[in-house]
């Protein structure tokens, strides 16, 4: 089996977390380097890997062939160009970049060099997510015609990555949990007509937005995105009503957590959510109304991986592609449009 021989530009949460388990575990990928800035952490997580002093030094390598951009919005775009100019595939956190152009120039750059661009948008593969997906591609519903999507957390005290909490370009709430939640609106529906948001900091603390509702426009359908860091008591994150009945779910994937507890992802029921978390689904099926609890199939991010590795060997498009990452930019450049201008803006 091919190994591709990969490098995370960073070992901070995402690196550790996220990328780091699977690709350990995954017989296609190798973990074969990572950019530490200062501390030196993954050889003793991972012994044998590379810990590059410089940037310049990873992308020199020639040994390297895909590299993960898992470091702060600001610097995807000048991270990811520099890689595809190295002749490297690439894999680009969430959100993809700051501004829809940005996008636009790395996808024709990765296209230029004929290279893998991919933008790593894990929650498609969460446990909550794959049974809202199977509802509506079911037709469990009837026709949607109103949904919520929510992540919701509490917090008294601001992130100790300053980066998250200092103004700038891609800071704030929408950059962070709302391109996850727009990403998963867009997959489910497609691009909305027109937005309305509303964005501001709730809490007293916040130099940055905490808070941020969305409203997106379809033709017989409205989405409403919502997430906020002052919600000590969340509601479902997912609700769903269509003509025929609804669908109810809390955000209850497990993976987070397991992995930051330092558990391996190949264990046998991997992502599988407690049987107390199933979604609630009312509807109307074959002339008969049902109200019964739905089990989730497990989640697991090592299915990015599966599809990353078989767009690199065998040409097939990435699980995630740079234009869905670009769409998701564009909805949140077009909510800080509206929320700027306190009206309804076509997308």
């Amino acid at each position: 089996m091919q190994t591709i021989k990969t490098a995370l530009c960073s070992f901070g949460m995402s690196g550790w977390v996220f990328h780091a388990p699977f690709l350990h575990i995954h017989p296609g990928f190798e973990l074969y380097g990572v950019w530490e800035r200062s501390k030196k952490a993954v050889a003793e997580k991972y012994p044998g890997t590379i810990s590059f002093d410089t940037y310049e030094e990873l992308l020199n390598d020639k040994a390297v062939e895909l590299v993960i951009v898992n470091t702060p919005n600001y610097t995807h775009f000048d991270l990811a160009k520099k890689a595809l100019f190295a002749g490297k595939n690439i894999i680009v956190e969430k959100p993809f970049c700051v501004t829809e152009k940005e996008c636009d120039e790395l996808i024709a750059l990765a296209k230029e060099k004929k290279l893998l661009l991919s933008v790593y948008q894990n929650r498609r593969y969460d446990s909550d997510y794959k049974i809202i997906k199977k509802v509506v591609q079911q037709g469990w519903l009837g026709d949607i015609v109103e949904t919520e999507f929510h992540f919701d957390r509490f917090s008294e005290i601001l992130s100790p990555k300053a980066h998250k909490e200092t103004p700038g370009p891609g800071t704030g709430l929408l950059y962070d949990l709302g391109s996850h939640l727009i990403d998963q609106a867009i997959s489910l529906f497609g691009m909305p007509r027109s937005i309305f948001a509303d964005i501001f900091p709730a809490r007293k603390i916040s130099l940055v937005d905490d808070y941020m509702e969305l409203l997106l426009f379809y033709p017989s359908m409205r989405i409403r995105i919502k997430s906020s860091y002052v919600v000590r008591e969340p509601l479902p994150s997912y609700i769903l009503h269509g003509t025929k009945g609804s669908f109810i779910k809390a955000r209850t994937d497990v993976q987070e957590k397991a992995l930051q507890a330092g558990l391996s992802p190949d264990a046998d029921d991997w992502g599988q959510e407690p049987e107390n978390e199933m979604g609630l689904l009312h509807t109307e099926i074959d002339g008969k109304i049902t109200r019964e609890y739905i089990p989730a199939a497990n989640g697991n991010y090592i299915d990015y991986y599966n599809g990353i590795y078989a767009a690199l060997t065998s040409g097939t498009p990435p699980p995630v592609t740079g234009e869905e990452g670009r769409m998701v930019i564009r909805v949140i450049e077009k909510a800080y449009q509206s929320n700027a201008e306190k009206r309804v803006v076509e997308v």
